[in-house]
């Protein structure tokens, strides 16, 4: 089955584009979730009349994307967490944890976004990437510190 795509799906393609799915996963998830249209004539026409608000759209999240990497970029986050023997944590720093001390800071960044290949469970110095988009990624500096230091 045919079906244009709202937004972009990482597996799949871009807005706009037209692809080939079965159709169980089109009729089941893609149409329902609001992330495609079936590919009829009068959806293409639709989509061909959108087609610019969308790549509006998409340039400025782009911009929005990029500025916020540049406030990122080279950014150090403190998190003081309970420490037990040989340095190890009570428990583990999590994305959402940094997510939470980014916010904290006046910056939006969704735990999704940070690239932490699994919890932070020792102290120390870590470089974490933050993926703003497909295309844009920044680097911020998350130290974890004793909470009785």
């Amino acid at each position: 089955m045919k079906v244009i795509l709202k937004e972009n799906i990482a597996a799949l393609g871009t807005v706009g584009s037209v692809v080939e799915v079965t159709r169980g996963y089109a009729r089941n998830f893609l149409i329902p979730q609001g992330k495609a249209l079936e590919a009829t004539p009068g959806n293409l026409a639709l989509m061909e009349q959108t087609k610019t608000k969308w790549v509006q759209a998409a340039e400025q999240e782009q911009e929005e994307a990029r500025a916020l990497a540049a406030r990122l970029e080279g950014l150090s986050v403190t998190i003081a967490q309970r420490v037990g023997e040989a340095e190890r944590l009570y428990g583990s720093v999590t994305a959402a944890m940094i997510a939470a001390a980014l916010e904290a800071q006046g910056l939006e960044v969704d735990r999704k976004q940070l690239e932490l290949e699994e919890p932070i469970k020792k102290l120390g110095t870590y470089e974490i990437p933050v993926r703003l988009s497909p295309e844009i990624l920044a680097q911020i500096t998350v130290e974890v510190v004793s909470e009785n230091a």
